[in-house]
C-alpha cells in the first residue's frame, strides 16, 4: 500500500474534507511536560480553575493512555477563525470588545460535531466499533497543544499559544484520542519565535512571564484578561480593573501583535458560523446586541431574557450574565463618560452582587455629583458587605 492509500493520509484527507485546514497524528504517551505543569500549578498561576488542578484530571492530562490503556494515537485537526478585518471598538471606549473567538457560534459544538463524523468515518474504514476512542476540543483533561506539536502543527510561542508557521495563530484545536496504532507525524521541534517578545511587552496586565529553563511559555492566568473576564468568578482585582480596557469577554492582544499573524500568513476562516452575529431586533423584546463593537449601555441593559438570548449558542455563555456584565462596568467605569451614570445606578439594584459591586467601583471612576449622591443612597440599604465596601470605596474616590 502506497502512503497515499495508508489509513493516516486517507484519515487525515476525510479531516480536510470536512473543513479543518490542518491534520497531524501523534503517538499518545506521557507528557513531556509533567515537571512543568506540575510547577505551575503549585505555583498557583492557574488562580481558580481548580478542575485544572484535580488529581484525576492532572493524571489524565499527563498521561491518557495511563487513565484509557487502550488508547494509542491522536488525530488532532485545526480550524481557522480570523474573521478578516473588522471596524475595531478597540478605539472606541464606549464599545466592548468580545475576543474573535467568540462572535460566532460556540467552536466547541462546530468542531466536536465534526470529529463526530469523522470517528464514524474511520469506524466504517476499520470495520469495527471504536468504544475507547474520544473527541475532545478544550473541555477535557487533554494537553491538545502538546499533541498538535507532537503531530507537526507548530510551537508553542511566548505567549503559550500554537503557532503554525503557515497560518499563525488564530485556529481552534481539535483531537481524537483513538485506541489504533497508527503511524506517528514528525513532531515540529523548532522554536521560531527567536528574540521577539512582541506579545509579553503589549500584555496590558503583565501576565506573560517569557520562558522558564526549559523553554516552556509561562503564564500566570491570574493576571490574563481572558481568565480574569471569563474564569474568574469573583470580582476583577481593583489594581487589574483599569488596564483591561474596554474588553468585555476574553482578549486577543499577544495574537494581535504577533508577528506570525500577519497578513501574509493568517487565513480569513472558511467557516461562516464563526463569523460574528449582527444585531437583531425580535418581535415582543428590546434589540438583541451583535458579538462586535457592542455598546456598553445596551449590553448593561440587558435583563435575565435579553442575556438568554444574546449568549445562546455561544461561547460568550460561559462567562455567564454576572460575570458578563461584571465586566461590562469595568469597561464602562475605564470609559469614563457622565452618559453612563443613569445605567450604572439602575445596575446598583442589580440582584447579582457581582454587578453591583463594580457598577459602584464604575460610577467613582465617573466622579459626578449625581453619581457620588446614587452611591450614597445605595449605601444606606446595601446589605451584601463586599459590595458595602466596593461603594465605600467609590464614595471615597468621588
Amino acid at each position: 500500500m502506497s502512503a497515499e492509500d495508508s489509513l493516516e493520509s486517507r484519515l487525515k484527507a476525510r479531516a480536510l474534507e470536512l473543513g479543518f485546514e490542518r491534520a497531524g497524528i501523534a503517538r499518545l504517551g506521557p507528557s513531556e511536560h509533567v515537571a512543568f505543569f506540575r510547577a505551575w500549578l503549585a505555583a498557583g498561576y492557574h488562580g481558580e480553575m481548580g478542575y485544572l488542578a484535580r488529581a484525576d484530571a492532572v493524571e489524565r492530562r499527563l498521561d491518557p493512555v495511563a487513565a484509557q490503556p487502550s488508547l494509542r494515537s491522536a488525530l488532532v485537526v485545526s480550524h481557522d477563525y480570523f474573521p478578516g478585518d473588522e471596524a475595531g471598538a478597540e478605539g472606541d471606549p464606549a464599545r466592548g470588545v468580545v475576543a474573535r473567538y467568540a462572535r460566532g457560534r460556540d467552536y466547541h459544538r462546530v468542531i466536536k460535531g465534526r470529529l463526530m463524523v469523522l470517528l464514524r468515518w474511520l469506524e466504517a474504514e476499520v470495520g469495527h466499533a471504536l468504544p475507547a476512542a474520544r473527541a475532545s476540543v478544550d473541555t477535557g483533561p487533554v494537553l491538545e497543544r502538546e499533541l498538535a506539536r507532537r503531530a507537526g502543527l507548530g510551537w508553542f510561542g511566548r505567549n503559550a499559544m500554537l503557532i503554525d508557521p503557515r497560518r499563525g495563530s488564530w485556529f481552534f484545536l481539535g483531537t481524537l484520542l483513538l485506541e489504533l496504532e497508527m503511524e506517528p507525524d514528525p513532531p515540529f521541534l523548532e522554536d521560531r519565535c527567536g528574540s521577539c517578545r512582541a506579545c509579553i511587552d503589549a500584555c496590558p496586565t503583565g501576565a506573560l512571564l517569557g520562558r522558564d529553563a526549559a523553554g516552556a511559555p509561562i503564564v500566570d492566568a491570574r493576571r490574563c484578561i481572558s481568565y480574569l473576564t471569563i474564569e474568574l468568578r469573583g470580582p476583577i482585582p481593583r489594581d487589574l480593573r483599569p488596564l483591561i480596557g474596554n474588553r468585555v469577554f476574553g482578549c486577543d492582544i499577544c495574537q494581535e501583535v504577533c508577528p506570525w499573524n500577519a497578513d501574509k500568513f493568517v487565513r480569513i476562516t472558511r467557516e461562516p458560523s464563526y463569523l460574528a452575529r449582527v444585531e437583531a431586533s425580535r418581535p415582543g423584546s428590546a434589540t438583541i446586541p451583535g458579538t462586535h463593537a457592542l455598546r456598553l449601555l445596551d449590553l448593561l441593559a440587558m435583563d435575565e431574557a435579553a442575556w438568554d438570548e444574546f449568549s445562546r449558542g455561544s461561547a460568550i455563555r460561559r462567562a455567564k450574565r454576572a460575570g458578563f456584565l461584571r465586566n461590562v462596568t469595568v469597561a464602562i467605569g475605564n470609559w469614563g463618560a457622565p452618559e453612563a451614570v443613569p445605567v450604572l445606578v439602575r445596575a446598583l439594584s442589580d440582584p447579582e452582587p457581582r454587578v453591583r459591586g463594580h457598577a459602584a467601583w464604575a460610577l467613582g471612576r465617573i466622579e459626578t455629583a449625581d453619581a457620588r449622591a446614587a452611591l450614597e443612597a445605595r449605601a444606606a440599604v446595601e446589605e451584601d458587605e463586599d459590595v458595602r465596601e466596593e461603594i465605600e470605596g467609590a464614595i471615597d474616590q468621588c
